[in-house]
């Protein structure tokens, strides 16, 4: 599971490290590709099934994996053939989801654009950590009352602004300006400590100590107020 998702989150690393302009255009493609999704799928925080499921951790995840949710008999015989949705068979579904499986009951027609899949691949792999704080750790007390430095916080904050908007923005990338220290700690041990499945992440947060984590808390926790 984690492999699929690092390949479409992979798609995303290389853009940014080629130019966060482009990045940020990407994030942007995909997110507006998405709304001919949200009629029928949620996806974030709080996402539910709607008409269809809710789309957290589709990237990585079994077909008809959702508990309660009623499927197509095409799902379901799929998901008793092992169908995974990955950055490749979500490609060929999207597609065009009736060619892909006789049977389906999405009645989307497709993207024939192949930026446009590949984009909001990105944007559900990207989208699904954001809903992933209920699944965070209790992070120790002393690190949480840790008082961080914002000056320290800002002159740290040149690698997550390459990919994050510092007006705080949340076109393509979720904003991370104004959140509660204690939020903003804990999703950031989550990403050290691997119990949220985000490659990037994962890598720029193990470089960082108890510390400095606290001082980016600290300098992105008074943007929105200036």
């Amino acid at each position: 599971m984690v492999n699929d998702l690092m390949r479409a989150v992979m798609f995303l690393l290389a853009l940014t490290m080629a130019s966060p302009v482009l990045a940020e255009a990407e994030g942007d493609h995909g997110r507006n590709v998405f709304k001919k999704c949200k009629s029928c799928h949620q996806i974030g925080e709080g996402a539910t099934d709607r008409v269809g499921p809710n789309l957290n951790g589709v990237v990585g995840r079994a077909a008809g994996a959702i508990e309660g949710f009623r499927y197509s008999k095409a799902m379901i015989a799929a998901a008793k053939d092992g169908l995974v949705w990955n950055s490749d068979t979500l490609d060929a579904y999207l597609t065009k989801p009736r060619d892909y499986m006789k049977g389906t009951r999405m009645s989307f027609s497709g993207l024939k654009d192949a930026r446009d899949r590949s984009t909001v691949i990105a944007y559900l792999a990207e989208a699904s950590t954001t809903a992933a704080s209920n699944r965070d750790p209790d992070v120790a007390p002393e690190i949480l009352t840790l008082e961080g430095d914002p000056d320290y916080g800002e002159y740290l904050s040149g690698e997550c602004v390459t990919c994050h908007r510092s007006d705080g923005g949340d076109e393509g990338i979720p904003s991370i300006t104004g959140w509660d220290n204690a939020a903003f700690v804990t999703a950031l041990h989550a990403y050290k400590n691997k119990h949220r499945d985000h490659p990037v992440m994962q890598l720029a947060t193990s470089r960082l100590n108890d510390e400095e984590i606290a001082g980016l808390a600290a300098f992105f926790a008074i943007q929105q107020q200036e």
